[in-house]
């Protein structure tokens, strides 16, 4: 039963994360809060003492995306749901959750560009960044923060996906 309760509370939480952030383009950090507790109770029911370092390791594990969010590329939320994600699933399969997060997104962000008809324009802007970035040695935001522009999609969306993947035991 508790090894059930393992796969299905990553799908509550990112599913319910999902659901926040549609609505109101953020994450709670509540909600966070709450799921990290939650893991962390699971955790050390489970492999007792040693659980508190799967714990730190999991939900520490997605802080290395940080990068991505100082760049604009990706939301504090998301990181957060990273966290909490990996406070259940642990350090590999919060890896595997990222990547398979990823490979999701860039699927979305092709069909994207497809139906609008914008990938030469979308390469222009990453190259015009690129080439910015280099001639003035400063790092900017890459992203235009109007979550209403379609290369701004919600990306709780292909986390939630990867995790209805985790527990259906896909990876």
């Amino acid at each position: 039963m508790l090894n059930d309760f393992s796969y299905l509370f990553p799908v509550v939480i990112a599913g319910t994360a999902m659901i926040m952030d549609l609505r109101t383009a953020k994450v709670d950090n509540g909600w966070i809060l709450f799921s990290m507790f939650v893991g962390f109770v699971l955790c050390i029911r489970e492999r007792g003492v040693s659980g508190i370092r799967f714990f730190l390791m999991g939900s520490g594990a997605p802080l290395f995306l940080a990068v991505l969010f100082v760049l604009g590329m990706l939301g504090a939320g998301d990181i957060k749901l990273f966290c909490a994600l990996g406070s259940v699933m642990g350090f590999s399969e919060i890896l595997k959750c990222i990547c398979i997060s990823f490979m999701i997104g860039a699927c979305i962000s092709l069909a994207i560009l497809i139906s609008e008809h914008n990938f030469c324009e979308r390469i222009r802007y990453f190259m015009s960044y690129l080439e910015n970035t280099v001639k003035n040695k400063q790092i900017l935001s890459y992203g235009k923060k109007d979550i209403s522009l379609p290369e701004n999609f919600h990306f709780t969306v292909p986390i939630f996906l990867s995790v209805l993947l985790y527990a259906g035991g896909i990876y």
